[in-house]
């Protein structure tokens, strides 16, 4: 799954015209990276040994070397390829990117004198600044919800339903803000920590798989999910209200792919690998 998640956006920004809604791909793997995330976390609250400070290392140790290495690498291929005022920006962007705000700088700079998307090589870390906000507050209040008692189930609706609606109802009045804001993002991430949640909570309630209908309803909804998918990528353009009611598509079909589990035989080669 994250290499379709992944090709997809590539696919994208290679041949736009062929497959118009590939971007989807960053929200695909939104739902995929929580529910490996949030998978760890429940693991280790369940057994009292969770360490925000092995936590946040081994998130920096994962994501620095090749961070720095692109970085490095976009400034020195930048100086030869961009124009004086897209070098500069492009160190506005380096600084974003290594600070992990790159979504708060691209949507500041929107606006009718901004420079192409083409002239951003690093417009692609707007997403990493997302799930990067989203791990220094959502580690701690899930942390918060053990220590406290608190539903845990009840805090992922509450919070991921606040989030869809200021989606669905900034994308008609800001849809640049919308689309980079971390607060009508989070609700995509919420996603996977849902289906975390239930696969190591309330496995009960999905015990009708194990039962003769069980790999009937795993294979319709891994299918119904690759359907999402499919339809996303080719019916979502950049001149939809995105991410908006739109972005349900991917990250509902995500869910459904990971929910399926990975015996359904549509989804036995694209199911989060580790779980």
């Amino acid at each position: 799954m994250r290499a379709i998640a992944v090709l997809s956006v590539v696919a994208f920004h290679a041949f736009p015209s062929l497959i118009r809604g590939g971007f989807v791909g960053v929200d695909v793997f939104f739902v995929i990276s929580e529910f490996l995330i949030s998978s760890i976390i429940f693991k280790s609250l369940e057994r009292n040994s969770f360490n925000f400070y092995e936590f946040y290392s081994r998130r920096v140790s994962r994501i620095f070397p090749a961070l720095l290495l692109v970085l490095a690498t976009t400034w020195a291929t930048g100086w030869f390829i961009l124009l004086a005022d897209e070098y500069m920006q492009l160190g506005k962007h380096i600084a974003g990117g290594s600070a992990f705000i790159s979504n708060f700088v691209l949507r500041a700079e929107a606006g009718y004198f901004d420079n192409s998307a083409d002239t951003k090589p690093l417009l692609h870390l707007w997403s990493l600044g997302i799930e990067e906000q989203f791990y220094l507050v959502w580690p701690l209040m899930l942390w918060a919800a053990f220590k406290l008692r608190i539903n845990v189930l009840a805090l992922i609706f509450i919070v991921g339903g606040a989030s869809f609606a200021l989606n669905v109802m900034g994308v008609v009045k800001n849809p640049i803000a919308t689309f980079y804001s971390p607060q009508t993002r989070f609700w995509e991430l919420l996603i996977g920590s849902l289906l975390a949640y239930m696969s190591m909570y309330k496995s009960e309630t999905i015990r009708i798989r194990r039962g003769i209908g069980g790999p009937v309803i795993r294979n319709v909804q891994s299918a119904s999910g690759l359907a999402c998918l499919v339809i996303a990528f080719f019916l979502t353009t950049k001149n939809n209200q995105f991410p908006g009611w739109w972005a349900l598509l991917p990250s509902v079909g995500a869910a459904l792919i990971i929910a399926a589990g990975p015996y359904a035989w549509s989804t036995e080669r694209c199911y989060p690998a580790g779980y």
